[in-house]
């Protein structure tokens, strides 16, 4: 009988743990779609929400809209409103990508139930707030369109996507997580972990940092337009500037953290592994910051520049849980001593 529940409960591991790969994977593109949605200036392609200019299916010309569609979409929003197809097709997919992810992670929802039974209901209530916290950034999806791209709600809108992928790399790393994923030298746990979290506040002062930025350039570019990106930097403020050498100690701070990582003996554990990861996401964050800093903005580089720094805040996340892995990833039950990989 034992045994039989033991494969149960190794069976539900495995594919809540697939469940939970797939949303982080959603997840991470649609940061990748919203990222391109600002780059390219589409937020406001779709002028009301859940449809797109009244329509379930967007149009793709504007002789399908009514004649006075800048009126009716105007007075709504306050302001004036421009078809472009383009755009218009780009804010939708993301929100395609959105909905996608909101079924993706009921899914990842229904797979958590199992650890009702078996002690573990820390994972099924994690579950149930990122599905919950999931449906609230829709609504807040919502009301970045009916506020026209306020800096406030925008900034609220990427800090909850942040804490909803959080949730979500928690619960993976945690039914995934076997001690022998770190090496930790006597007292270096302490260390490791106040260095952590260091990292993590770093990255994330940084990704707001960036955000101002962003929202900085969004008024520049209503003043010059996107036929000048190449003078768009020179427009920005101090933030800009900020941000640009803040990246230094975001740097510094890492590599030390990484080195820690590595000397505790971490070379060839899944956690070292993360940790060299880091660093070579680090270093091409800060080239794509480079290159929209020097090269004119291009709409290529913003959503790589954004995703690389919310990956790699979650790849630091996951290496201080493993870090605190004995207080904070305990495995109640059978499945515990399965060798459940990560």
């Amino acid at each position: 009988m034992t045994n039989s529940k033991h494969i149960i409960d190794l069976k539900a591991n495995r594919r809540f743990r697939r469940f939970a790969l797939n949303t982080l994977i959603s997840l991470y593109l649609v940061v990748i779609a919203g990222g391109v949605v600002r780059s390219t200036g589409s937020g406001m392609g779709c002028p009301d929400w859940p449809k797109c200019f009244g329509r379930w299916v967007p149009p793709t010309e504007a002789s399908q809209l009514p004649p006075n569609y800048k009126e009716i979409y105007g007075a709504k929003l306050k302001g004036e409103v421009e078809f472009n197809a383009t755009k218009t097709w780009t804010e939708y997919v993301n929100r395609l990508v959105g909905a996608l992810t909101g079924i993706i992670i009921f899914l990842m929802l229904l797979a958590s139930i199992p650890f009702l039974k078996s002690g573990n209901k820390q994972v099924f209530f994690w579950s149930l707030g990122a599905f919950l916290l999931t449906g609230f950034q829709g609504w807040l999806g919502a009301k970045v369109v009916s506020f026209e791209l306020h800096p406030l709600i925008v900034t609220v809108h990427m800090l909850l996507a942040i804490v909803i992928i959080f949730i979500v790399l928690y619960v993976f790393t945690w039914a995934g997580y076997v001690e022998k994923v770190l090496t930790l030298r006597e007292g270096s746990e302490k260390a490791l972990s106040g260095i952590g979290i260091a990292v993590m506040a770093l990255s994330l002062f940084q990704i707001l940092l960036g955000t101002q930025v962003r929202e900085e350039m969004d008024v520049v570019i209503m003043k010059l337009g996107y036929g000048a990106r190449s003078q768009w930097i020179d427009e920005l403020g101090a933030n800009f500037y900020i941000h640009r050498s803040f990246s230094i100690l975001v740097f510094v701070v890492n590599a030390i953290w990484i080195n820690k990582v590595l000397k505790s003996g971490n070379q060839g554990t899944v956690a070292g592994k993360i940790a060299k990861a880091c660093f070579w996401i680090l270093i091409a964050e800060i080239a794509t910051g480079v290159i929209m800093a020097y090269f004119g903005v291009p709409a290529f580089a913003q959503p790589i520049h954004l995703t690389f720094a919310i990956l790699l805040i979650g790849l630091q996340f996951i290496v201080w849980l493993v870090v605190n892995g004995k207080k904070y990833l305990k495995y109640k039950g059978v499945a515990a001593t399965a060798g459940s990989q990560f």
